[in-house]
């Protein structure tokens, strides 16, 4: 299926999606492909808010735009700093999970948290949008937190068929 099917999927029945994502075996170059998808959707979703920043500050010290400057740190956060937080995220779960007696594989416990990441990438740019839009406040809290449950919800019920369930549909 889609990638955009499946993450629509998810939303319903995280367990039953990853179940299938898990019974096309080991593939590193989707994981990693879900990875960075995700860490360039949410890069894109800041860009609303890096810009009503440069409005509002109009120019910066030196007479010039931020824009630039702020959107390249956000791509080196994104693109390169938050995958390799993730892989560690990941790494230490799965490590936690071996402790309990889990029955995953690193790889499983990389693409539960890879997959619930760009599954929840919709949310994460209605943030970027209301951070934009109406700036910091309640309504970009309310989405965050929004955001971060669901993340933890998804995340939890992949992760649990990546290191619990059986792997077979």
């Amino acid at each position: 299926m889609a990638v955009t099917t499946d993450i629509m999927r998810t939303w319903r029945s995280p367990r039953v999606v990853m179940r299938e994502l898990l019974a096309h075996g080991q593939r590193e170059d989707r994981a990693i492909a879900y990875v960075m998808a995700a860490c360039l959707i949410l890069y894109v979703a800041q860009w609303p808010r890096l810009k009503r920043v440069e409005e509002l500050q109009l120019l910066g010290p030196d007479g010039a735009s931020e824009f630039q400057m702020n959107a390249g740190i956000a791509f080196f956060a994104m693109l390169i700093v938050w995958p390799l937080g993730l892989y560690i995220i990941a790494a230490i779960t799965h490590l936690v999970a071996k402790i309990f007696k889990a029955k995953g594989t690193h790889y499983s416990a990389r693409l539960a948290l890879f997959w619930a990441f760009l599954a929840t990438t919709p949310v994460g740019l209605l943030h970027g949008l209301t951070a934009g839009l109406i700036g910091a406040g309640a309504a970009t809290n309310l989405v965050g937190v929004i955001w971060g449950v669901a993340l933890f919800v998804i995340w939890s019920q992949c992760f649990r068929v990546a290191e619990g369930e059986t792997h077979a549909l």
